[in-house]
């Protein structure tokens, strides 16, 4: 538990681990008897506790957001840790730090494998919550999260309500599409397909997992970005530079990841619809309290700029901008001087208003 009173230096990072022993009810109706969340913050908490910056990752990201969007997150960057308090949760059934599938069942004393619970977008936002109330934080000045982590900032700012100033949606949707659930089946198939999949092994799946992110790493980049980046010498006959480059990708993912997390995230991914059991989930965009930035990526081909044109339409006090970029789906990763300018913007436009 962080101490907030302590003043820790602006530029120190910490990394720490929330745990509840308190049988933790998922959406399903299944429970995972504990859970533990890692943690990292950047900065400090002011007197007023009206500084805080929330940052969710996407899919195979970690709570070390300095690290993974170090344009956006460090010192003299747009969320300075002289200014604010930034924190960044890895997620539940991800694998660095949080209960996942390879973590340790306390009913059976062996990891869960392939026995770990469905989870939802919702379940992953409720325990985002609990670390909230463990930190003693009351307020957020801002939410932000991209792709999967803009599903679940979705899901907690509705939960949050009043609680939540500002939310800003990357690259994301309020509900899965057809085509975003169609490539990570793909991406689960070829895991399937892996010999070693099945096996109670933390390794299994892994080359699964390579081809995985192949077909993933399609999905996020442009053909324009590929024809940029990845054209072969006219005349080759093998070996192209595309092909290479995902391979690399693939090999470079399944060093640092698990099958087993890629399994249960992606799953989270699919199944998120923000008006499950609301009317629907443009009713239930309505009824999101903070201001609201929708980001889309006008090159975006997983997660379609309409789809988040559509959440700045539906919520109240919403509002949309779009990056311009030939990067695809990774632009939100990549375009730090666009973001700096649209958040400088939106932060500028919402002091005005209040």
């Amino acid at each position: 538990m962080i101490n907030l009173t302590y003043p820790i230096a602006p530029s120190e990072m910490q990394t720490k681990n929330f745990h509840s022993n308190v049988p933790f009810t998922l959406e399903s109706g299944q429970e995972l008897p504990e859970i533990e969340l890692t943690y990292t913050t950047y900065g400090r908490i002011n007197a007023a506790q009206d500084n805080v910056i929330w940052i969710i990752h996407a899919l195979t990201g970690d709570s070390r957001v300095g690290d993974w969007w170090n344009g956006m997150v460090g010192e003299d960057k747009f969320f300075d840790p002289a200014d604010y308090f930034i924190i960044c949760v890895n997620l539940l059934g991800s694998c660095y730090g949080s209960t996942s599938p390879l973590s340790q069942n306390p009913k059976t004393g062996k990891p869960y494998f392939y026995d770990f619970p469905l989870l939802t977008t919702r379940d992953m936002a409720k325990s985002l919550d609990l670390v909230r109330e463990s930190i003693g934080i009351k307020k957020i000045h801002t939410l932000l999260g991209g792709s999967l982590g803009g599903q679940v900032a979705l899901e907690w700012a509705y939960q949050l309500g009043d609680s939540l100033e500002k939310l800003v949606i990357l690259a994301s949707t309020a509900k899965s599409s057809p085509w975003v659930i169609g490539f990570n089946e793909s991406q689960r198939m070829a895991i399937e397909s892996d010999c070693t999949w099945g096996e109670e092994n933390p390794d299994a799946g892994k080359k699964g997992l390579e081809t995985a992110r192949a077909i993933a790493m399609l999905s996020y980049r442009h053909p324009s970005d590929f024809a940029r980046k990845q054209e072969s010498p006219s005349g080759m006959l093998d070996n192209f530079r595309a092909a290479s480059y995902l391979r690399y990708q693939g090999q470079k993912l399944a060093k640092r990841f698990t099958a087993f997390s890629y399994w249960i995230l992606s799953k989270a991914m699919d199944n998120h619809d923000l008006g499950r059991n609301r009317d629907s989930y443009q009713d239930a965009l309505k009824k999101i309290k903070a201001r609201t930035l929708a980001v889309g990526v006008n090159s975006d081909l997983l997660f379609l700029p309409e789809e988040s044109l559509e959440i700045s339409r539906f919520v109240p006090k919403g509002s949309y901008r779009e990056i311009q970029s030939t990067a695809g789906h990774d632009a939100f990763l990549i375009e730090f001087e666009q973001l700096h300018y649209i958040l400088k913007s939106f932060y500028v436009s919402t002091e005005s208003r209040n």
